[in-house]
């Protein structure tokens, strides 16, 4: 039977306790978020005792539903001060649910900062013990394999790097991949700092002796279960040999660029002249040529079946990083300039070493160049930027706040964030409907939120219109939509063949059916995303949030942006219909 694992880091014990009952049909974000909602004050410090942290695997990891080993981790933002979801693949979340474990809450506070512990769970138990020096203070690079020596090559890890250590707010939560990289990320909103005012330097999962978790219904699940995974392997997006799988998410660079909404050097224009070099297109090419190690269609996660990580290989074919994906390279490649994959990927293994979240990290550096303080396109400096973080000094501290904090230091206007989050790699004035969603997202600026890219550009369930500005219906429907897929443990790619073969859609709630006896249809499928948005959002109100938190920034409402010279015209009447239709 399923229990929540409850670790109280003020008098370091451990308890299980049972699931109540209103908790019974959660799981991933639905979990994670409803936790916060009952137990964290909304006007706590993030970094304060009173906040707590939270990891949950999704409603169907570890049943062997495809590609659903998601790990969802939530707290209050130190970051954006709202509420905080963000997920994770890797091999954690699967050994967690192997293992009955449901939720993870990480409560109080150490008395002694600086001090570190590191939790072990297992089919018998949890247990606290201190971080071995070796272990703290160091790169994740270093750390991971002392750790696997430590407590054995098949463990999950979960764990925060120096910036987590440090407190930083653009600090995330790594997760070990199937081959023990600490390259999977809960990277956004500051989840590491949170993790670091615990005083918790990792969680180590042993599942030894674990099993598949139970399933209530089993025609129902292997229903539901052949239903995804026929529409997985039939999309052209998500098949083996497809977009994703061949190419990675980089195959979006070419084709953003090509739209006119590829943020580049500070969102300032929408094309960048160096796109193809850093392109799916190009990685994959780069991979094969130089051989080694190099590799596209690389998993994540176990079970997962479209595939779409990758190995870059440096020039002699041993590994430099594992993995370049779209928003990490647009980050720190079209947003800063910076047309090499060698130099991206250099970029990419320094925040997965330090812990920290690409995304915020590369609109930071951004900033940075915008002020003057390096010239867009130079990459030894922005390598130079990264290290400044790593080491923690002054500077690094301002960096490591993130992009809102740096451009507030530096005077910065162009300021790409909402709620004081990074915006990632679409650009809002040229595509309205992802821009609608960045504003009025629970999480701050957040692609992952509702990707309603799929329909503005890649035409999935019906081409729309990327200009066009009444779009609040199309981003609250993605938005509930992702928010039950969050809950699921589906990785949020499935949203292609689901979107596209409604046999995928029923799939979904038919595997959810399965495991946890419910007799959810489609319908319900928006209903309970839409429960979780409302919970989230009361959460932020709470916090002191106001419909001027779901904005864009000023600029892009007068700056106008090439190619298009188009600004950001939804009105913030539409963008107010999104929660309040």
């Amino acid at each position: 039977m399923s229990k929540i694992l409850r670790v109280n880091m003020s008098d370091l014990t451990v308890k299980l306790e049972a699931v109540p009952d209103k908790y019974k049909f959660l799981g991933g974000r639905g979990l994670t978020s409803a936790i916060i909602c009952d137990e964290v004050p909304p006007t706590c410090h993030p970094l304060g005792p009173n906040n707590k942290i939270t990891f949950a695997p999704g409603i169907l990891t570890g049943s062997g539903a495809p590609t659903a080993g998601r790990l969802s981790v939530g707290c209050k933002s130190p970051l954006t001060g709202g509420i905080k979801e963000a997920n994770s693949g890797g091999v954690a979340a699967d050994k967690l649910a192997r293992i009955g474990i449901k939720a993870i809450i990480v409560e109080g506070q150490p008395k002694e900062k600086g001090k570190f512990q590191v939790l072990k769970v297992s089919k018998d138990g949890a247990e606290l013990t201190p971080a071995a020096a070796e272990w703290v203070g160091k790169g994740l690079y270093e750390t991971y394999p002392k750790m696997l020596k430590k407590f054995g090559e098949k463990t999950g890890i979960i764990s925060i790097g120096v910036a987590g250590e440090m407190l930083m707010a653009m600090s995330g939560i790594a997760v070990n991949d199937p081959e023990n990289r600490p390259s999977r990320y809960a990277g956004r909103g500051g989840v590491g700092a949170v993790m670091g005012s615990k005083g918790l330097k990792a969680i180590v999962i042993d599942d030894a002796g674990g099993s598949s978790i139970p399933v209530a219904n089993k025609e129902a699940f292997d229903s539901g279960r052949k239903k995804m995974t026929d529409a997985l392997k039939q999309h052209d997006v998500t098949k083996p040999g497809g977009g994703l799988n061949t190419y990675g998410t980089a195959v979006c660079i070419n084709v953003i660029n090509e739209a006119g909404a590829l943020p580049t050097r500070n969102f300032r224009e929408g094309r960048f002249e160096g796109a193809a070099k850093i392109s799916g297109e190009t990685l994959n090419e780069t991979c094969k040529k130089r051989g080694g190690v190099g590799m596209t269609g690389h998993r994540c996660s176990p079970g997962c079946i479209i595939q779409c990580s990758n190995v870059y290989p440096k020039e002699d074919g041993t590994e430099l990083v594992s993995c370049q994906e779209y928003e990490s390279l647009w980050s720190f490649g079209a947003n800063c300039g910076i047309d090499s994959l060698d130099v991206t990927g250099e970029l990419i293994r320094l925040c997965n070493d330090y812990g920290v979240d690409t995304i915020e990290a590369g609109a930071t550096i951004g900033v940075c160049m915008e002020a003057g303080l390096a010239k867009f396109g130079d990459g030894k400096k922005a390598i130079e930027l990264i290290h400044e973080i790593g080491k923690g000094t002054p500077f690094g501290h301002i960096l490591g706040g993130g992009t809102a904090l740096t451009a507030d230091i530096f005077g910065v206007v162009r300021c790409p964030t909402v709620k004081r989050q990074a915006m990632p790699a679409y650009e809002p004035r040229a595509i309205k409907g992802i821009g609608i969603t960045y504003a009025t997202s629970t999480m701050g600026a957040d692609h992952t939120a509702g990707y309603t890219i799929a329909p503005e550009i890649f035409g999935v369930s019906g081409k729309v219109d990327q200009f066009i500005v009444e779009k609040a219906d199309m981003s609250r429907s993605f938005q509930y939509v992702t928010a039950f897929l969050d809950a699921s443990g589906h990785c949020l790619f499935v949203s292609f063949a689901i979107l596209d073969i409604p046999s995928g859609l029923e799939g979904m709630a038919e595997e959810c059916n399965g495991v946890l006896g419910t007799n959810w249809t489609v319908d319900d499928i928006g209903r309970i995303g839409g429960d979780i948005i409302k919970m989230e959002r009361a959460f932020n109100e709470g916090a002191g949030f106001t419909k001027v938190d779901d904005r864009i920034p000023e600029f892009m409402k007068y700056e106008k942006l090439p190619p298009h010279n188009v600004v950001f015209d939804v009105s913030d009447k539409e963008l107010d219909k999104v929660h309040n239709p």
